[in-house]
């Protein structure tokens, strides 16, 4: 549109700009005497360009902060409606609707000058803003007379898929020969088919065994396990072999672990480098693991990590078991690194650090979203207001309040009970009768020894130093004091009786022994660490200006999300509910979370589900499903598991069990020629994904491939060491790594070779990388060359063939040939065949020649053992098929 000089008083242009935005400019400007421009012969463009779909979020991005967001604009000027950009600001008029050029806002964009700073908006961005002001500035919509404080939520933005309510789809129905056997593999084949895909064969009984086991226990199955489900000959053997695997207790470690990466699991405080350790996280720990191994439903599950203490039924004494379990459940919510227990750090930063990181672990492990993008400002990509991360704030400040702020060993819950109280004070008391026996045998026997030492003395001297010794210290007279000073022998104390009385002091320490086995009698005083309010204490959240905790301002209520509740309005949580001694607040959101119409939570926790079983999330960004993270490769299938879980009765291991049987999850790992071709990246799932195990598994694999696995459950960690090289190691306890301790500032150096997290604060997805670190970890590392030793003592068990003499190396190692074969079954879960055997054959032949003859291990064994490292080293192991 042209703008001719009649058009230059500002109040006109912005009537005509409002006009523009509802398409009547076109027909009035004859009215007023103004031609139109000619009608133009080029093309339409294909795409309309609107404020609210295609400018507003490049605004949010670089602009809102400072001009929309806060209640103040700098330089006067409002970008949340074209109708107020027409307004302007300080510096007179900022957009020329249909004149890009002559718009000062653009101007100003192109140059660089805005926004300031660093951040510069991309140029494809800027050729879009200019596109839109020449086509005149339209907007989707008639915009509002009245708009609320913020930038607020378009309708655009609710239309993001994440945003919207979870519906089960409609499955597709296909002839049998597809080998459709559950709605996953429909959906799966209906979202493949338009790409000349089908699924690919089933994977063999070895395959699936090793896969399955791995995938749910953590760990390769036995070589009778192999031996069962391979000579199984019903139909459903496939079935009941993930029905055993899902009831072994290993499976909750496996999954339980899966869960604690969520939650950012760590047994020390982090924040600095004292990395105080934490006594009793490890409680939270076993409670994972427990729920999993039962299959707690989880609604529950969320429910008591966000809100145990809050279904405690009475006080916090004399707790049931269940009630204890409930509070250890907190611990999900006491994860966050806390440095508010140790000195030298600033207690307002410290204190609102450990909400933050709180925040952030709930946003990105239950919500699915970068929530802490939003501390300082409003979200710059996701509908999520400065107002909404305080409104989730203001749900854990009861529990976490600033102004009345317990650290953590402020926020040990004590297990004792009545009954333990007085149990120990019935101790105590018996002890006591011993201590005032030992009181005074001790009186008796420095007062012989004060006689003895005056006898020393002129008889002149006893009586005065007799009284100064027995005056109280703070009551001698400064003669007495001088006196005991020129006499010091006569100053006898209990820590040098043993100088005057040497027998004295071995029969005190009789008694020492007999208070001391007394008092052993006592119950052992635990602790929980958990997350609890203070009673009748309810916080005022307030809204930190830029995030900061200096500067407080407006109060906000506790709530949800705004963009999760399906009417537009947020969902709001009463700051104290009155039928609890809590707020309640926690527990309002766990509700809300798991109930019927939230369209955030059961898709991040179907995801991670599908994401442990195929290696990638449908969502390949499971902790963040916003504008940034990635798209769903299947929107019906996710959808499909999330309405599922929710519908099962919240059931982990039902939705295993669907996912398990499925053909897409029964497939072969096979890459052809093809399926290169059409489908390098699998992103249709026509077939298996090898994937490379996780740090744990890897450890406790070659653990179990070794023989020396302890399957010991639960309790304290298994403490970790520096070895001489500096590098941290696991003690010699052999026990699986979910019990290893981990400290943020000490991660195990195998386990962090293989991507195992360091928590920081939580993992959302842990990387699978190959790095030259982890051949020579695998090359070089004590522990598994002593595994490899311990492998090769096994497999010895193995009767040789008919042995041979030594100096004819193709004979012996040809008489290894049934342990060779026992090695390949325990690394790989499968025989081996004729030509791996021949080849692991000549590789013990070809060593020894080279092997010592007089040292400790044979040559023969030492061979062997060469050989099993090579094993536990190679891709077969180190991939699940």
């Amino acid at each position: 549109m042209t703008h001719p000089a009649a058009f230059r008083d500002r109040s006109l242009r912005r009537m005509l700009g409002t006009l523009a935005l509802c398409g009547l400019v076109a027909a009035l400007l004859p009215r007023w005497g103004v031609a139109a421009e000619p009608a133009s012969n080029a093309e339409p463009e294909a795409e309309t360009l609107t404020f609210e779909e295609h400018v507003r979020p490049i605004f949010r991005k670089y602009c809102f902060d400072c001009h929309g967001a806060t209640e103040e604009y700098k330089g006067g000027l409002d970008l949340r409606l074209v109708r107020l950009m027409l307004d302007g600001g300080d510096s007179g008029e900022v957009l020329v609707p249909g004149d890009a050029e002559g718009s000062y806002l653009l101007q100003r964009v192109r140059s660089g000058e805005m926004p300031p700073g660093d951040h510069r908006v991309e140029d494809a961005e800027v050729e879009l803003l200019a596109r839109w002001i020449a086509a005149g500035a339209p907007t989707a919509r008639p915009e509002p007379a009245e708009i609320d404080p913020g930038i607020g939520i378009t309708p655009e933005e609710r239309e993001f898929w994440f945003f919207q309510p979870i519906v089960l789809p409609e499955v597709p129905t296909f002839a049998a020969e597809r080998r459709v056997r559950t709605p996953i593999d429909a959906l799966v084949l209906a979202a493949m088919q338009p790409e000349g895909l089908g699924f690919s064969p089933d994977a063999d009984r070895l395959t699936l065994i090793r896969r399955a086991s791995l995938d749910l226990r953590g760990l390769p199955p036995t070589p009778e396990e192999v031996q069962r489900f391979v000579e199984d000959p019903a139909p459903d053997a496939y079935e009941r072999l993930v029905e055993r695997l899902l009831a072994s207790p290993e499976y909750g470690e496996r999954w339980g672990r899966h869960w604690l990466d969520v939650a950012g699991y760590a047994d020390s405080e982090g924040y600095d480098n004292q990395d105080a350790v934490r006594p009793y996280a490890y409680k939270y720990r076993d409670y994972v693991i427990r729920s999993f191994n039962v299959d707690k439903p989880l609604d529950a599950f969320i429910a008591e990590q966000l809100a145990g203490d809050e279904l405690v039924e009475g006080s916090l004494e004399n707790l049931s078991a269940a009630d204890i379990e409930r509070l250890v459940a907190t611990g999900f919510l006491r994860m966050a690194a806390d440095g508010t227990g140790g000195g030298g750090v600033d207690p307002v930063a410290a204190r609102n650090q450990v909400i933050a990181d709180t925040v952030k672990i709930v946003g990105s492990g239950l919500l699915g979203l970068s929530v802490a993008c939003a501390q300082c400002h409003d979200h710059r990509y996701d509908p999520i207001s400065h107002e909404d991360y305080f409104r989730l704030r203001a749900i854990l400040e009861p529990a976490y309040d600033p102004a009345h702020w317990r650290n953590p060993d402020q926020r040990r819950i004590s297990l004792y009970s009545d009954a333990d109280r007085a149990r120990a004070a019935e101790v105590e008391a018996e002890a006591a009768v011993v201590v005032a026996e030992r009181t005074q045998k001790q009186q008796e026997y420095m007062a012989a020894a004060l006689e003895q030492e005056l006898a020393k003395h002129p008889e002149e001297l006893r009586e005065p130093l007799r009284n100064a010794y027995q005056t109280a210290a703070a009551e001698r007279s400064e003669a007495q004091q001088q006196l005991l000073k020129m006499y010091p022998s006569v100053n006898i104390s209990p820590g040098v009786l043993y100088q005057y009385n040497p027998e004295a002091a071995e029969d005190l320490k009789k008694y020492d022994a007999r208070i001391v086995e007394i008092r052993a009698k006592k119950p052992v005083e635990d602790f929980v660490r958990a997350l609890t309010e203070i009673p009748g204490q309810v916080p005022t959240t307030r809204l930190f200006h830029r995030g900061d905790p200096q500067q407080p301002r407006q109060e906000v209520s506790p709530g949800d999300l705004t963009v999760a509740a399906p009417a537009g309005e947020p969902f709001a949580i009463a700051a104290n509910d009155p039928e609890r001694p809590t707020t309640g607040r926690r527990l309002a959101f766990a509700r809300r979370l798991t109930g019927p119409d939230h369209p955030l939570f059961p898709r991040v926790l179907a995801n991670r589900i599908w994401m442990h079983h195929f290696g990638r999330g449908l969502v390949d960004t499971p902790g963040d499903f916003g504008i940034l993270g990635g798209r769903p490769s299947h929107p019906q299938v996710l959808d499909w598991l999330a309405a599922t879980l929710r519908r099962e009765g919240w059931s982990l291991k039902q939705l295993h069990r669907l996912i398990m049987t499925s053909t897409v999850y029964r497939q072969s790992s096979v890459r052809t020629e093809k399926l290169a071709a059409v489908d390098p990246d699998n992103r249709w799932y026509a077939r298996q994904n090898v994937q490379r195990l996780d740090a744990e598994v890897i450890r406790d694999s070659i653990l179990a491939a070794s023989g020396r696995l302890q399957r010991t459950m639960g309790g304290p960690p298994v403490p970790i060491e520096a070895d001489p090289t500096g590098q941290i190691v696991v003690n010699a306890a052999p026990r699986r790594s979910v019990y290893v301790q981990v400290r943020r500032t000490q991660p195990v150096a195998m386990l962090t070779a293989f991507d195992a997290p360091v928590m920081e604060t939580n993992c959302e997805v842990r990387p699978s990388s190959t790095v030259a670190t982890q051949a020579l970890m695998m090359m070089n590392s004590d522990f598994l060359l002593e595994q490899a030793a311990e492998m090769a003592r096994r497999v010895a068990e193995t009767p040789p063939m008919t042995w041979a003499e030594p100096n004819d190396p193709q004979a012996a190692a040809a008489a290894l040939a049934p342990q060779v074969a026992t090695a390949w079954q325990l690394a790989y879960s499968r025989p081996i065949e004729a030509e791996e055997l021949q080849l692991s054959l000549a590789f013990l032949a070809a060593q020894w020649p080279h092997l010592p003859r007089d040292g400790n291990v044979p040559p023969e064994r030492q061979a062997m053992i060469n050989l099993c490292q090579t094993l536990l080293s190679s891709n077969e192991f180190l991939y699940s098929p």
